[in-house]
């Protein structure tokens, strides 16, 4: 079974899903603060508006769903990029190439979330890259069928 690369690609795609899902929901929450110190700090991230030229007005708040919100959408695209090749029942050496592609973008984000955030975003980007490389490791070992 772990020999098989369409049991790590049905992986990758299960954690790919789980991992924008649950992101996701973090998009439509407001922090709230614990003490004084917090609460100054999320009120300025959510009123305080920067000046980005151009007319346009941000706050930090903005700009930080705007990266959360791509981050969801890009493991939504992997993973529907990767049921794609398993109804399609694709060649193997295709799955292996954009299996590639896929380790080295979440290999780059994983190493991006390892230094910049925390422990639930770190192991479920984690499992993905671990999956995607079960994939490109096994690719060519059998065919889809």
């Amino acid at each position: 079974m772990l020999k098989r690369f369409t049991f790590w690609l049905w992986l990758a795609v299960i954690f790919q899903l789980l991992t924008g899902a649950i992101h996701s929901v973090g998009l439509f929450i407001t922090p709230t603060a614990a003490n004084d110190t917090e609460r100054q700090l999320i009120n300025l991230m959510l009123t305080y508006k920067l000046d980005m030229g151009a007319g346009f007005h941000r706050s930090m708040w903005d700009l930080f769903r705007a990266l959360s919100s791509c981050y969801s959408l890009l493991c939504l695209l992997g993973g529907l990029t990767n049921i794609y090749l398993l109804k399609k029942r694709v060649a193997g050496d295709i799955v292996k190439g954009l299996a590639g592609i896929q380790v080295l973008v979440f290999g780059i984000c994983f190493g991006v979330i390892v230094a910049l955030t925390f422990l639930p975003p770190i192991v479920l980007t984690g499992l993905i890259e671990v999956s995607l490389l079960g994939v490109y490791l096994t690719s060519n070992r059998t065919s889809t069928t």
